[in-house]
């Protein structure tokens, strides 16, 4: 099965084409587009801003993946009035997006493609609704089925994925049940996984996310966006500088004896702010020793949570899932976690744990094998749950 898969729920554009089977699967081209260096002169991300350069970039990205697959293969075809027309209409809010996709179809073939899939939420609507429309565009023009899929969803299910060699890889057998931990700058979530394809949401942030909380605290200290690799190389240095060292400036644990398995972390950015508030000089030395402060009480509530998850439900794997899970302190302190207590824990390639196409064409995949059907009467949902 070959499926193309379109991400627009942010601010990365990217498309992804695999080849899939029961027993492996190719990247046959991934292209990707960041929008990081437009969003990081405004501290963060402009949604409408977001769905302009989505609509910019959407046509010449496919071109890009489908050339470097070999897909593409120049045609004279002439596009009916009446597909034109239906193309338009499914394009009617992406300025630009219908003359870019006209231009690329009158000189390509329909590649041999078995179907489309996109990410439908959660995000930002109108980013998604960019992606969903040219999803639903491409379908038209091509006659193939499309099939929406959750971004959350794509994050687990790219977790469990073991890499054979470049471009190829294997889903890995999973023991259930399971915990996924989704830690991203929208979400901080314990699910918890019966059955494969099946959720259940049992933990929840009240508040920030904690890749808003890195966002938020690396802006309080003067560090650019997006905040949490900046945070992670400031804590990172501190650690191999003052191993032993114990803080000045010691940060709360949210909630984490709370005897629940929700999240809060509101409260330690607040934290920051006021420690920040009473130095007089902010030195560069000051702020490595807070961020790694901060790393630490935000690492060590996520683990005593999932813990506690691990242990309420029996979980023989944990999924670590989400642009967070990218995280060196984090990565090592869950797998110091799986040790323990003697389960394995799988986590993405760090290339794989930030948004990307390539894990929406895999949950795509996982989706449409188990037997799901394409759909064109779906729409795009910031909100979308599990």
């Amino acid at each position: 099965m070959k499926i193309l898969s379109i991400e627009t729920s942010c601010d990365e554009t990217a498309i992804c084409l695999i080849e899939a089977n029961a027993d492996s699967i190719h990247t046959l081209g991934n292209q990707l587009y960041s929008q990081v260096a437009l969003h990081a002169q405004y501290g963060g991300v402009f949604p409408m801003m977001a769905k302009r350069e989505h609509a910019k970039n959407l046509t010449h990205l496919l071109e890009e993946c489908l050339a470097e697959a070999h897909f593409l293969k120049q045609t004279t075809q002439i596009i009916s009035q009446e597909k034109k027309d239906a193309i338009q209409r499914a394009l009617n809010r992406e300025e630009g997006l219908f003359d870019h996709l006209m231009e690329f179809a009158q000189k390509y073939e329909r590649p041999y493609i078995d179907a489309i899939v996109v990410t439908n939420g959660p995000g930002l609507e109108p980013a998604l609704w960019v992606g969903v429309s040219f999803a639903k565009a491409l379908s038209g023009l091509w006659d193939m089925p499309v099939f929406p899929v959750n971004h959350m969803e794509g994050h687990i299910l790219v977790a469990t994925l073991e890499k054979i060699k470049d471009a190829e890889y294997k889903i890995k057998s999973m023991q259930y049940p399971a915990i996924a931990l989704l830690i991203s700058g929208g979400h901080t979530q314990l699910v918890l996984i019966k059955e494969s394809l099946h959720y259940e949401i049992i933990g929840n942030t009240r508040d920030d996310a904690v890749g808003e909380a890195f966002d938020k605290v690396a802006r309080i200290l003067g560090l650019p966006y997006p905040g949490g690799p900046e945070i992670s190389k400031l804590a990172e240095k501190e650690r191999i500088e003052f191993p032993n060292k114990i803080t000045q400036y010691p940060l709360p644990r949210p909630m984490i004896h709370s005897g629940d398995l929700f999240f809060s972390f509101s409260g330690i950015k607040t934290a920051v702010l006021y420690t920040v508030q009473k130095i007089e000089h902010l030195t560069h030395e000051i702020k490595q020793e807070i961020a790694r402060e901060f790393e630490d009480a935000v690492t060590e509530v996520i683990v005593k949570k999932t813990r506690e998850a691990i242990m309420q439900y029996n979980a023989q794997t944990l999924i670590i899932g989400g642009g967070v899970s990218a995280n060196k302190k984090i990565r090592t302190d869950f797998e110091k976690l799986g040790d323990e207590l003697g389960i394995e824990v799988t986590v993405p390639e760090v290339s794989a744990s930030t948004d990307n196409a390539f894990m929406i064409a895999i949950a795509g995949y996982m989706n449409l094998a188990s037997g799901k059907k394409p759909t064109k009467d779906f729409v795009a949902k910031g909100n979308l749950s599990l």
